[in-house]
């Protein structure tokens, strides 16, 4: 029996390439898109491809969902993990028009590819920023997003899950929403705060602190998540009749003030801090309840952050802070 073949948007990407060689780890034969957005520079992107890409069961089409089902490869795939995505809340507030372009059309495209290639699963990559600042911790499945969402990238993320819903309810599209909370590892955005906390340190420069230093973050390493993700294509290739929505998190919420000082033990360098005001969209806290995926796909993280921050800090070369 052949191997199932699973798409990979974003497959260029922090997350997107690590999940490729899990996939290819397991025996499925991938088929990776990537737009190259230039919200961080193409050769990093490159890089990471550089690992698997010549790999007997991956291919790879440069492609922008952008452009509409046209521009997508017309390969047969069993299940579609859609990363691609513009990411970032900071930046979604100064730009929406642009996440609404790349998250929603985007999306709206590939779902449409979907059902004209009677590809019937998705594992969709939402975001834990469209709980806002839920008052009831920690996040469950079931909130009311509607009422908590607070920045365009978070609404443009939770429009994707009902645009995923609406492809379920009329065409039958199995699928899995999986919200993503802070993923971090080797390969990660050098945009992202252990990236630039990182640099910062090791160019004796001091960290900004957005607010008091008491935001909180539900840390995942990305092993953790790639894991939860793989245990999702496993789930629908598995199973027909789903929709369902997992939040793919740690459980454990770190202050950002206890973050910085195990980034600096990470490094060996004691942080010096500039405390500046909170960003436009940013939420207080992040806390992930992991029982509905840990029931439905066994999905148990396993990485400590200490751990976590070494294996990232051991991987990521010396470079001149941004």
């Amino acid at each position: 029996m052949l191997p199932s073949t699973v798409l990979v948007t974003g497959c260029a990407g922090f997350i997107g390439s690590h999940l490729c060689e899990r996939l290819l780890h397991d025996g499925y034969r991938v088929v990776g898109l990537d737009n190259f957005d230039p919200f961080y520079p193409r050769a990093i992107k490159e890089a990471n491809l550089a690992a698997f890409a010549q790999h007997p069961r991956f291919s790879f089409h440069e492609a922008d969902l952008r452009q509409g089902p046209a521009a997508l490869p017309t390969a047969a795939v069993d299940v579609v993990v859609h990363l691609a995505a513009k990411a970032g809340v900071g930046p979604s507030v100064q730009n929406p028009a642009a996440y609404l372009e790349n998250n929603v059309l985007g999306t709206g495209h590939l779902l449409e590819w979907m059902h004209q290639h009677g590809s019937g699963k998705l594992f969709f990559a939402s975001s834990s920023s469209v709980y806002g600042n839920a008052p009831e911790q920690p996040f469950r499945e079931d909130a009311n997003t509607l009422a908590t969402c607070i920045s365009p990238y978070a609404a443009s993320k939770l429009a994707g899950e009902q645009l995923v819903h609406t492809y379920h309810h009329l065409y039958g599209l199995d699928a899995l929403n999986a919200r993503f909370f802070t993923v971090y590892g080797p390969r990660q955005r050098p945009d992202l705060a252990i990236h630039k906390f990182v640099r910062l340190l090791r160019a004796g420069q001091p960290i900004p602190v957005f607010g008091d230093g008491r935001t909180a973050r539900d840390y995942t390493y990305v092993a953790d998540t790639v894991d939860g993700i793989a245990r999702g294509v496993r789930y629908l290739l598995a199973h027909a009749g789903v929709f369902e929505t997992v939040n793919l998190g740690n459980h454990q919420p770190v202050p950002l003030l206890e973050l910085i000082a195990a980034v600096g033990r990470a490094v060996g360098v004691v942080p010096q801090l500039v405390f500046q005001p909170m960003q436009a969209g940013d939420v207080d806290i992040t806390f992930a309840d992991i029982s509905k995926a840990r029931a439905l796909l066994g999905y148990s993280p396993q990485t400590s952050l200490a751990e976590g921050l070494r294996q990232f800090v051991a991987g990521l070369p010396e470079m001149p802070a941004a």
